[in-house]
């Protein structure tokens, strides 16, 4: 056991590419910590959007009591139950991935389309299995919800902390959506990982994740920046793909806490 390891914030996104919830604890499934990324919007044509192309979602907040899911977003707020949908099976695909959904109902969906300004629907994954990605390097396949590719992400404080030493303007961890932040003894140590446990749960290191232009996207405004992807792509480039933080898959169900201590 070594200390130098510990949670110290976590962190789920109930509705792919909306604001998350900071958590003191939370229970880790193999799709990821419960009520993560299970949602959804798709447009017109059942396609996902995210804030790569609408950088707004960043602005709305959710917020999770007694069941229900409330939304707002500037002076407006809407409130759905979590077991709520409709019965009628939608085809999507997240990225490559085939994805079942279901819409929750029209009136949230009316809600949402009138808040962005564009017809859309709000949608959610009811099984596991219902979206499986494969993974490029292990060419495992994993049962995930709507999360870009795997079910957790891991960031350490010291790679955040390099970071801001280069920056101008210093940011947040949020800017990079992580499940889980720990602190560390060296930048990009969890690159590394191999496997390890926190609290209840066995995780495992899949790859180093990737980032494209949403983490240039400040989320306390919503006003897409030229940082901190341009710096972070002069030394953190590998093969045309600029690395923070590191993608990790659950191997059991189970609770983990802010202030777990990371047993390796």
């Amino acid at each position: 056991m070594n200390t130098a390891y510990i949670v110290k914030e976590i962190y789920i996104y109930p509705i792919k590419s909306l604001a998350g919830i900071s958590c003191l604890k939370a229970f880790a499934e193999e799709m990821g910590f419960e009520n993560d990324r299970r949602w959804m919007l798709l447009d017109s044509d059942n396609q996902h959007i995210t804030q790569r192309e609408y950088p707004i979602m960043s602005q709305f907040y959710p917020q999770i009591s007694d069941g229900k899911i409330t939304v707002t977003f500037q002076y407006q707020k809407h409130e759905f139950s979590i077991s709520e949908h409709l019965n009628d099976q939608i085809y999507t695909k997240v990225w490559d991935d085939k994805s079942f959904v279901f819409e929750v109902s029209k009136a949230t969906s009316k809600w949402f389309s009138d808040c962005l300004g564009f017809e859309c629907k709000l949608v959610k994954i009811i099984k596991t299995g219902d979206r499986k990605h494969e993974s490029s390097k292990s060419k495992e396949i994993y049962n995930v919800s709507f999360a870009d590719a795997y079910p957790y992400l891991l960031t350490g404080t010291k790679s955040l902390d390099f970071l801001n030493e280069k920056l101008k303007e210093k940011i947040t961890i949020k800017r990079f959506r992580p499940n889980i932040v720990i602190s560390t003894v060296n930048p990009h140590e969890e690159d590394n990982f191999k496997t390890f446990k926190i609290g209840e749960v066995k995780f495992k290191n899949v790859k180093p994740c990737g980032r494209c232009i949403m983490v240039n996207n400040d989320p306390q405004n919503g006003i897409v920046k030229k940082e901190p992807l341009k710096t972070l792509s002069k030394y953190r480039n590998f093969n045309n793909s600029v690395l923070f933080g590191t993608n990790i898959v659950g191997l059991n169900a189970g609770i983990i806490k802010v202030g777990d201590v990371v047993e390796f």
